[in-house]
């Protein structure tokens, strides 16, 4: 059977198949918590909540490198699902502060089993040395990658 064009195109490059991994991993991910009522982005603003005592839609963007524009849904979705509370800060007025509710921790504990399974499948097909090089393989990447001007 003959190549397609994308194989062709995408033949020997690292990029590309890091894309398709990580597509993968979020397909799976997308499936496992689609029982919850949750998409990906919102199970990663949930974690982060469950453990903070409140975050920065900024701060939470940052962190689920996403845009600012993108996390504004998700909150606005999340706040509708009343899986999190929006306050303004006691800090600085214009800042407001998002915080999981007890419906959002509860959800997002649950969440967390399912996502974890498709990581422990992920990792289950790596001997712990093979994880332990892949793990700083990908760090190495993100590394030079990040010091590219």
């Amino acid at each position: 059977m003959a190549k397609t064009t994308t194989e062709t195109v995408a033949a020997g490059r690292l990029g590309h198949t890091i894309k398709r991994a990580e597509q993968a991993l979020i397909g799976r991910k997308t499936e496992a918590l689609r029982e919850f009522g949750l998409t990906v982005p919102q199970y990663a603003v949930l974690m982060l909540l469950s453990v903070s005592e409140g975050m920065s839609a900024a701060q939470l963007a940052r962190e689920c490198m996403v845009t600012p524009q993108t996390m504004a849904t998700v909150l606005a979705n999340l706040e509708k699902a009343d899986l999190v509370v929006r306050e303004p800060s006691e800090l600085h007025q214009k800042v407001v502060v998002n915080r999981a509710t007890r419906a959002g921790r509860a959800v997002v504990k649950k969440a967390d089993k399912a996502a974890l399974r498709v990581e422990g499948a992920l990792g289950a097909e790596f001997t712990p040395e093979e994880r332990a090089r892949f793990e700083e393989y990908l760090e190495r990447a993100v590394a030079v990658l990040g010091s590219l001007e």
